[in-house]
């Protein structure tokens, strides 16, 4: 059975474990001008691993999650299965406005999950790691803006491998 479902990304970015924690540390530093904070709600999945780093680093023990669904697989193509946007569900809430929390995602894409979310929590401080242009607007802080049409792999998405030399393949 043939898809239809056309990516809208060009090429992907793959951000390492190394650099997710520079990324953090950057964040992190910006964020102690911004507190404090009474605590940080993690939007998962995504968020919980940056949360967990800036609990650490900015020595915060309150964390709870906002639990969201955006995306799910579309069918098995030529190159594997294809991510595709759905609408947002929010699976599991929190029962208050955010107000002196510190809300934190590892990436701001189309903005769509982000703006529910904020509308939920109108007064936490969102922060992420990484933003594209469509969702930007909606957070207060993050570190490193990418190209719409980038797709971003977390170190938590991929496996590495060994690759032989281009010359051993011929």
């Amino acid at each position: 059975m043939e898809s239809s479902f056309i990516s809208p990304y060009r090429d992907d970015i793959v951000i390492s474990w190394p650099e997710l924690h520079r990324d953090t540390r950057v964040l992190c530093h910006a964020l102690m001008e911004k507190g404090p904070f009474k605590g940080i709600i993690a939007i998962a999945r995504g968020g919980m691993i940056p949360a967990a780093l800036v609990a650490r680093e900015l020595e915060i023990r309150l964390l709870d999650t906002i639990c969201a669904s955006s995306y799910e697989e579309a069918a098995e193509g030529g190159g594997g299965a294809q991510i595709m946007r759905t609408e947002v569900k929010i699976l599991k809430g929190v029962d208050h406005d955010g107000e002196g929390f510190l809300l934190i995602d590892d990436l701001v894409d189309t903005g769509n999950t982000a703006r529910l979310i904020r509308k939920m929590l109108p007064k936490a401080y969102f922060a992420t790691l990484y933003a594209k242009p469509m969702g930007r607007e909606v957070v207060n802080l993050c570190v490193k803006e990418f190209r719409q049409d980038k797709w971003v792999y977390f170190p938590w998405d991929i496996d590495y491998t060994f690759v032989p030399p281009l010359k051993k393949n011929r």
